[in-house]
């Protein structure tokens, strides 16, 4: 069967191939009855807009592209429904591309997109490689990367929406010190991310205005993940002298792997050691987990970055660039608990 065209909706509705068009857009020009005949006449032929073709029209596709360097992160996947959600809303579409950049696949989706003719890009990434991209492209494609940066360099020249993971590191710690843990681990740093090494500053500098003690675990694989948390669990619990009373994982799916880890040891959770994590994924909430968690605030996280990219397309300024922060949030739940007077070393 060949496609339905636009000239067949006009046929079939009995009016021109223009007040068709002005139908499909919701233009003002058109009765609100003759907009339902020819919307119904569509729904019953099956007809879809050619988005590339009103692209060519109207210099707008109303697509906008977004690049993640993963699905299978739990937290990537609600980053993705919460743009998808708010763009829907401002009346766009949302094409998804992954790419790691760690295996160099950032530049093949980022150019995927371009040719598709997307009205703007967000890239979430912690990779300053993915910085790269929205600069050395063609001009004219406004971009918007989701993920922070620790060289202020590298962001000058790029608009970008994070949490504050200094700020969020810092919390945690402060948090930890007020339950009344002095000797911590900080579970996951993996050195070639900005966001992680971001956290990690932050709960060191805490950590040393209060006199904690910390343990640094690195995690050497490219992704912070429930099986890399149950490796560094391992490692940690098995260790000699181990003796921290608390935890805090560099993101809620190392948590997990924590927690796995300490059920296999038969190690009580909170009794014998407290677990912080960040992000607040959703399975972090269910009730036979109840993870204690640094939030990201990710509805507001997406919101913000696509607002930001929807100014952007509609002043077409290119010239001043926008770094946004979003300011985290401590979730309590029952991972964590108080020390005693006996357990807890004086301040």
């Amino acid at each position: 069967m060949r496609s339905i065209t636009i000239k067949d909706i006009a046929r079939l509705s009995g009016v021109s191939v223009t007040t068709v068009s002005r139908a499909l857009n919701n233009a003002p020009e058109i009765s609100e009855e003759t907009q339902e005949r020819v919307l119904r006449v569509c729904r019953e032929q099956g007809y879809r807009t050619n988005l590339l073709a009103r692209s060519l029209i109207s210099s707008r596709s109303h697509l906008l592209g977004l690049v993640l360097p993963e699905l299978a992160n739990p937290y990537h996947a609600s980053l993705s429904l919460n743009i998808e959600l708010c763009a829907r809303e401002l009346g766009y579409q949302i094409m998804l591309c992954c790419g790691r950049p760690e295996k160099g696949q950032m530049k093949s989706p980022f150019d995927l997109l371009l040719s598709q003719r997307v009205d703007g890009i967000l890239m979430a990434s912690t990779s300053d490689s993915a910085y790269a991209l929205p600069q050395n492209g063609p001009g004219g494609v406004p971009c918007v990367v989701l993920g922070a940066c620790a060289a202020e360099s590298t962001t000058a020249r790029t608009n970008t929406v994070s949490v504050d993971n200094f700020m969020g590191g810092y919390m945690a710690a402060e948090y930890l010190f007020r339950l009344g843990h002095r000797n911590t681990a900080y579970l996951g740093l993996r050195p070639g991310s900005s966001t992680h090494t971001l956290r990690n500053q932050g709960f060191l500098t805490a950590a040393r205005t209060l006199g904690m003690a910390v343990e640094v675990v690195e995690n050497p694989d490219p992704s912070s993940s429930i099986e890399s948390g149950c490796r560094m669990a391992r490692q940690l619990f098995r260790r000699p002298g181990f003796c921290q009373t608390a935890v805090f994982a560099a993101s809620d799916a190392v948590a997990l792997g924590v927690i796995q880890v300490a059920d296999e040891l038969g190690l009580a959770i909170p009794e014998q050691l407290s677990v912080l994590g960040f992000d607040n994924i959703e399975y972090a909430a269910l009730p036979n987990i109840r993870l204690t968690t640094i939030s990201q605030n990710t509805p507001l996280l997406a919101r913000s970055a696509v607002r930001l990219l929807m100014e952007l397309i509609e002043s077409g300024e290119d010239a001043v660039y926008t770094r946004k922060l979003v300011t985290p949030s401590i979730i309590q739940r029952a991972t964590c608990r108080p020390l005693s007077s006996e357990e807890a070393p004086p301040a």
